[in-house]
């Protein structure tokens, strides 16, 4: 049994909240905020919710794939920002959907959080207990940023990615996965019940680059492949000086890499499914192509995908 993907989905909300505006609100410059994140522009929700964001992302991915809701048989949410304590913001999302017979949940890994939900929904597929899957990242990191905060207000926006999986007779997209977390380290990217992100940057980017670089090797390994065998990388859209180091570590060249960060800033969990939708989009991603995922995020947690899409 494998694992197809059928269809991709996004939203991001029409405000934009320029680096410029950011100058007016704390002390900091659009020169220091581009140099040092690649950043220069992200989105902010207004009136949407998660729900209301990851409803969008899930019908778009839905029309493109060519499938109703009521054909699916599970929604993977992955979000840090859920409209509520419970129930999940995928139980919303099946709301909003107006379907019933599926079952849904939330899943909390941060930023790896859409690669943990796409390989937990590879795994039901390739168990043969579902057909069809509804895999999400959404964020709405504007309501637990500190906004007087220079070293992490600049970095971060709101927006939703989806994706649409199927099981299939024949070969899977999803070539190789592998997860990891080590909980030693979360002090250096949280936030505390009803708190703001706080972050140790420094820290934060040394693990980063090593940490994805390793597990990067690995799944090419496990596929039996070799780094120039890839043909895009979509990592987690952080830093765009941690994707260039990602990139130097693998000896990828940079233009096999794929960055929106300079739009969006760094959308946690919705980051890899915006940035794998838009490269598509682009015809950066075509049909037979090798494309590697791979993110970090608090936790710590990290992992990397290989897909033959």
């Amino acid at each position: 049994m494998g694992t197809k993907i059928l269809g991709t989905g996004i939203y991001l909300p029409e405000k934009t909240l320029t680096n410029a505006d950011l100058e007016a609100m704390v002390d900091t410059s659009d020169e220091w905020i581009t140099t040092r994140t690649g950043i220069k522009e992200r989105r902010i929700a207004k009136e949407e919710s998660a729900t209301d964001m990851a409803l969008e992302a899930s019908l778009q991915a839905l029309r493109n794939a060519q499938v109703e809701a009521k054909d699916i048989d599970l929604v993977v949410l992955a979000t840090l920002t859920p409209d509520k304590r419970f129930p999940s913001t995928a139980c919303l999302l099946q709301a909003s959907l107006g379907v019933k017979n599926l079952f849904s949940f939330d899943i909390s890994a941060a930023c790896s959080g859409f690669l943990y939900a796409l390989d937990l929904a590879d795994a039901y597929i390739k168990a043969g207990k579902v057909e069809r899957i509804l895999v999400v990242g959404v964020e709405k990191l504007s309501e637990i940023v500190d906004w007087e905060d220079r070293s992490t207000c600049v970095l971060f926006g709101d927006g939703a990615g989806a994706m649409v999986i199927s099981s299939s007779q024949d070969e899977s997209d999803v070539l190789a996965s592998k997860m990891y977390s080590d909980g030693e380290f979360w002090n250096i990217l949280y936030a505390d019940k009803c708190g703001y992100i706080r972050m140790k940057g420094k820290e934060l980017f040394k693990l980063a680059v090593r940490s994805m670089e390793s597990v990067c090797k690995e799944v090419i390994q496990m596929a039996g492949l070799g780094t120039e065998d890839v043909d895009l990388v979509v990592p987690h859209q952080a830093n765009i000086r941690i994707i260039n180091s990602l990139a130097d570590k693998l000896g990828i060249p940079k233009e096999k890499v794929f960055s929106n960060i300079e739009r969006y800033g760094n959308t946690s969990a919705a980051s890899i499914p915006i940035a794998f939708h838009e490269a598509l989009s682009a015809g950066r991603i075509k049909r037979g192509d090798t494309v590697l995922l791979t993110a970090m995020g608090g936790g710590l947690t990290w992992g990397a995908t290989l897909l033959r899409y």
